[in-house]
This record gives structure tokens, C-alpha cells and sequence, in this order.
């Protein structure tokens, strides 16, 4: 593309969209924006639009797979939904929304994006395979990410649930990345790689859900899934609606994370009501998108918005609140109007 910055745009957003699917989004993120903030400063453009592009990327790629985001994750293990049923599921949905965010990017900005041809040109020189300093590990841990992803794919016929296969091959990789230090260093360098666990994170949930099925365990729950029931007059496609929307603004003013930990039981509860487990399947998949997406309505609704955030901040670029709640909210007002019509037509 020459380093035409609105194609660099397009690029580096379905760059983040197809890691965030198969890693995760906050991985992505933290990956992609460091290298995105080289480009711009070459370029000598504003960074803003790459990064507000990128945090939709990530959450859009996200929705997409059981392992892109961690509500699909928590969606998946308590509803019984493997790699596949998303992909077939909420993919579609997703790759359809991050075509119109594409062309709401470069309608908003892209098409206005200019830069000089030197500075095209020093971007185009930059040697991409020098930045690489490990090419072995690299290898190795490529084809290990392979096999968890194989993996996941055939979950079911394999009889491995998603935390396992995960598991497995995060011991595989530390492995991989420990193999090289078989003398003092070793012992170091795993207790260095333990040190970088989100483990103030781990324990969060593990608390939140202990909280959840209390709540849960006290009634509150089946009391108001009857109430949602008897507001929708037991229809599926009205309660489909109520679930999407209310999740999508919901989780961009408390985060979808938390707020799928307490739809979780809710939905559960809401079996009885509906006439089965597979009959409230597409209640799943409009909780999934409603959180997934509706985490891009604002800065605190995702946490791949908040990591790219402070990225930004420790390097000078403002990356505020309303700002980006200008931008935002009428994006993801677009994403969830079409996950609307998707989800009414394909199910109900």
C-alpha cells in the first residue's frame, strides 16, 4: 500500500481483529499498539484514530471465538458451547460488524489522513524481520499456539474442556520458553514468568463468582428470569431483544465482564420458562454480542479499552472519556442494531 496511511488503518484493524480472535483482546492489544505508535510517529500523524480503530478491532475479533474475549469464555464453559459453536454462531455477526466499522474508521478518518513521501518512505523502509530476536522460540511457540488452536476446534470429539486445553498449553509454552535455561536462570525465569500473571485479576473473579452464586443460591435470580419471562409474554425473540440491548449498555458503563458473571445464572434460570436448554440457545448468543460489542460503547466497557487507554497516556496522547464516548456510542450503536437484525432473522 505504499504506507498510505488509510490503508495502513485498514490494515493494522484487521491485523487486531484476527489476533484478538485467535489470542485474546487485551493480548492483542498490547501487542499491536507499540508498533502502531512507531507507525504514526513516522508517519507524523495523529495516533488517535489508529487506537480508537484498534480497541474496536479487538473487541469485535474477540466476540467472534470462545477464546477472544473473556464473556465468551465464561458463556462457553457454563452453557456448554465449544470453539465451534461460536464460530458458527457469532462469527458471521461479527465479521459483518467489523466491515461497517471499517468504513465508519475511514469515512471518519482515513479518507482524511495525508503524509508526506518521505515519511512514507521512512516507514516503508523499516526492516520488519530485524525486530525479531528469537527465531527459534518464535517457531516453537507458533506451532504450540497451532496445536491449542487445532485443539480447541476439535474440543468435543477430544472430550477436553476449553480451561484444560488452555492450561495445557500455557505449561507448554513456558516449557518451551524455560527449555533454553537448564542451569541457575532457570528457577529466575519461571518465577518471573508466574510474577506476570494477573493474578489480582484471577482472584477477582474467583471472588465475583462466589458472590454470584449466592445471589443465585437466594432465589433472587429464578424470581427475576420469571419476571423477565412474564414482561416478554414467554417470547423468546422479545426476551432475545431485551438481552442484547440491555447488554450492550449495560456492560459499556460497568464492564461486560462482571455484568456476564451475573447474566450467566439469570439465563440458567430462565429454562424452565422458555421449554429447555435448547430452546433459549439464541439468548446465549445475543448475551455474547450485546457484551462483546457494546464493551466499544466506552472507554471503561471493555478491558482492552482501558489497557490501550494507558498505553496511550504514558505516551502523551490523550485518550479521554468523552472523547471517546463521542466517537464510540454511535458506533456501537450501528454494531448492535445490525446484531439485531441478525440474531431476529437466523433465529427467531
Amino acid at each position: 500500500m505504499k504506507a498510505n496511511p488509510a490503508g495502513i488503518l485498514l490494515m493494522l484493524q484487521i491485523t487486531t481483529a484476527v489476533l484478538s480472535a485467535l489470542l485474546n483482546n487485551v493480548s492483542t492489544v498490547l501487542l499491536v499498539v507499540p508498533v502502531t505508535l512507531v507507525i504514526a510517529e513516522e508517519l507524523d500523524i495523529e495516533p488517535y484514530p489508529f487506537l480508537f480503530a484498534e480497541v474496536f478491532a479487538s473487541n469485535i475479533g474477540g466476540t467472534a471465538t470462545l477464546i477472544g474475549d473473556p464473556p465468551n469464555i465464561m458463556i462457553g464453559s457454563q452453557a456448554g458451547f465449544d470453539f465451534n459453536s461460536f464460530i458458527v454462531n457469532v462469527a458471521p455477526a461479527a465479521l459483518v460488524v467489523m466491515v461497517l466499522q471499517a468504513i465508519m474508521v475511514h469515512l471518519t478518518w482515513g479518507r482524511g489522513m495525508r503524509a508526506s513521501p518521505e515519511s512514507r518512505a521512512l516507514v516503508m523502509g523499516m526492516n520488519a524481520r530485524g525486530m525479531i530476536t528469537d527465531w527459534v522460540l518464535l517457531r516453537r511457540s507458533a506451532l504450540a499456539m497451532a496445536a491449542v488452536l487445532v485443539a480447541f476446534v476439535f474440543a468435543r470429539p477430544l472430550r477436553l474442556e476449553p480451561a484444560t486445553i488452555a492450561l495445557t498449553g500455557a505449561a507448554v509454552l513456558m516449557l518451551i520458553d524455560n527449555w533454553r535455561h537448564r542451569d541457575s536462570k532457570q528457577a529466575d525465569n519461571v518465577h518471573n514468568t508466574f510474577a506476570e500473571v494477573e493474578w489480582t485479576t484471577i482472584f477477582f473473579f474467583l471472588g465475583l463468582f462466589v458472590v454470584v452464586h449466592a445471589v443465585e443460591a437466594s432465589g433472587v435470580l429464578g424470581l427475576l428470569a420469571g419476571k423477565v419471562a412474564g414482561l416478554t409474554g414467554a417470547r423468546i425473540a422479545t426476551a432475545g431483544a431485551v438481552i442484547l440491548w440491555s447488554s450492550a449498555f449495560l456492560s459499556a458503563i460497568f464492564d461486560n465482564i462482571p455484568f456476564v458473571a451475573t447474566m450467566i445464572p439469570l439465563i440458567k434460570s430462565m429454562v424452565p420458562a422458555y421449554g429447555g436448554p435448547k430452546e433459549i440457545e439464541p439468548l446465549w448468543w445475543c448475551l455474547a454480542l450485546g457484551a462483546c460489542l457494546g464493551g466499544n460503547g466506552t472507554l471503561i466497557g471493555a478491558a482492552s479499552n482501558l489497557a490501550v487507554a494507558g498505553i496511550a497516556e504514558r505516551n502523551g496522547i490523550r485518550f479521554g472519556f468523552v472523547r471517546y464516548l463521542a466517537y464510540g456510542a454511535p458506533m456501537t450503536l450501528v454494531s448492535i442494531a445490525f446484531c439485531q437484525v441478525y440474531v431476529w432473522v437466523r433465529y427467531f
